[in-house]
């Protein structure tokens, strides 16, 4: 059964490792996204048999099986809803306010980036994230200079990021049409810049990838390139520099420079 572009992972040494790596403690919380039929849920309960988790699962009929499945688990909660808009509702919830609490899914590939981008908006970030996600997808947000991206340079604005394991079709049920990777995300302080300036710096860089620094800052803000080369190069950044060439901590430099 395959529901809301779902395919539900099988590979119990993948599940674990998902569970190991989300390194639960006692006192966390853990917010799965998308459980299916719960068979991730299962070696989370393995491996932390004291952490609080809420399920939410968009679809009805797998939101009923969860229910019943359990019911006698006084320590899971299933939420019925879209994580994309339940999200920054259930991290307002006392039980998250007040923990230290995770994330966890095997997410489907289209709302991969919606996702990303509601989890950075969120007031208060989890810990650490561990999903499954497309392959490809997975390499853009752990790219660093020279082959930094749009995707890396936001993601990576709030948590480091990197591959634990690629996984097979095989791996799932049913096989997706592409490859998949196990990626972690580990929350960490802002750049010393604010997020709407930074933010404002990626998407003026990347805005045109293969023009230059220097070009892609002044079709932003509209300095003369002789005045903003000499500002980018007093920064030790280099203006005829593509932005694949730059560093999470070079566009935070720009964003406090420029915008």
């Amino acid at each position: 059964m395959r529901k809301l572009g779902q395919h539900f992972l099988k590979n119990k040494s993948a599940l674990w490792l998902i569970a190991e790596s989300l390194e639960l403690a006692p006192t966390d919380a853990v917010i799965e996204i998308g459980p299916g039929h719960g068979e991730l849920t299962e070696f989370l309960r393995t491996a932390n048999d004291e952490s609080k988790m809420m399920l939410i699962e968009k679809d009805k009929e797998l939101c009923e099986l969860l229910k019943e499945k359990f019911k006698s688990d006084d320590r899971i909660t299933v939420v019925e809803g879209d994580a994309l808009t339940t999200l920054p509702t259930v991290t307002q919830n006392s039980q998250f306010e007040t923990s230290n609490f995770k994330l966890v899914g095997n997410i489907p590939y289209y709302i991969t980036g919606h996702l990303f981008r509601i989890i950075g908006e969120l007031g208060h970030k989890p810990s650490r994230c561990v999903f499954t996600i497309q392959k490809e997808v997975a390499e853009r947000i752990c790219a660093v200079s020279p082959r930094m991206n749009r995707l890396a340079a936001s993601v990576q604005f709030w948590a480091r990021t990197r591959i634990v394991r690629a996984l097979s079709a095989g791996d799932f049920s049913p096989p997706p049409r592409v490859s998949s990777a196990i990626v972690v995300l580990e929350t960490t302080e802002p750049a010393g810049i604010g997020a709407p300036n930074y933010y404002a710096a990626v998407r003026a860089l990347f805005a045109q990838p293969r023009k230059t620094i220097l070009n892609n800052i002044v079709g932003a803000i509209g300095q003369k390139g002789d005045r903003v080369a000499e500002k980018l190069s007093a920064e030790g950044i280099i203006p005829n520099h593509r932005p694949q060439n730059l560093t999470v901590d070079d566009i935070a430099t720009i964003a406090k420079v420029f915008f």
